[in-house]
């Protein structure tokens, strides 16, 4: 089953589900993953991903069960500079062309690939997600935080630039965690073991 409705919840206006209101192609939300602002979360892909042109061909993709805190920015790959060149100043973009973007432009740019959001996972307030990085499975990236580089998965971390605070659970448990991939059950089967889901005894969760 799909979450199909805006809102999770009627009462919490400060919520929705993020793939009810992708319009981008190359924006692509797992079901369930939602964002919280506090004045117009329908807003997300306006307010929160940042200098992506459909020509330049990069995607954003999150996965499922994610949740995502107000103000967070994805940059995306058009957001670069050429610095192989003398300056850096996007001459063919500003003066070029009245549009402001044109091919000549984009092929000019570094490109470091899609921006990869896995499952499960939570990104605190006020974050910036730079170009091309991979965030892993049931990771937890700090408010405030700046994340240039990959996030392994079940690892919390912050700071500007962001550092590993702790792995949430031991390897073994999370190679089982990253087996089961819970997330992907049918809902009725998620909702009906949301006491073991809520709990932290990855044992159970494997005899399911």
């Amino acid at each position: 089953m799909e979450a199909k409705e805006l809102r999770p919840n009627k009462n919490l206006k400060n919520i929705c589900y993020i793939n009810n209101i992708i319009k981008n192609p190359n924006i692509i939300i797992g079901d369930y993953t939602y964002y919280n602002c506090e004045n117009n979360p329908e807003s997300f892909e306006k307010d929160c991903v940042l200098y992506h042109y459909e020509e330049f061909g990069d995607k954003l993709i999150i996965g499922k069960f994610c949740s995502i805190g107000e103000n967070v920015r994805f940059i995306m790959n058009a957001a670069n500079h050429n610095l192989s060149a003398i300056t850096t100043y996007p001459f063919t973009a500003i003066m070029q062309e009245e549009s402001g973007i044109n091919k000549e432009h984009l092929a000019e740019l570094p490109n470091k690939g899609d921006t990869i959001v896995g499952n499960d996972v939570w990104i605190g307030q006020n974050v910036t997600i730079m170009p091309g990085v991979h965030i892993g499975d049931g990771a937890v990236i700090g408010a405030n935080s700046v994340v240039a580089k990959n996030v392994q998965p079940y690892t919390i971390v912050a700071g500007n630039p962001i550092k590993e605070i702790r792995k949430r659970f031991s390897n073994d448990e999370i190679n089982i965690l990253l087996e089961i991939e819970w997330w992907n059950w049918d809902i009725d089967k998620i909702v009906n073991n949301l006491d073991i889901i809520l709990g932290n005894d990855v044992s159970k969760l494997k005899e399911l």
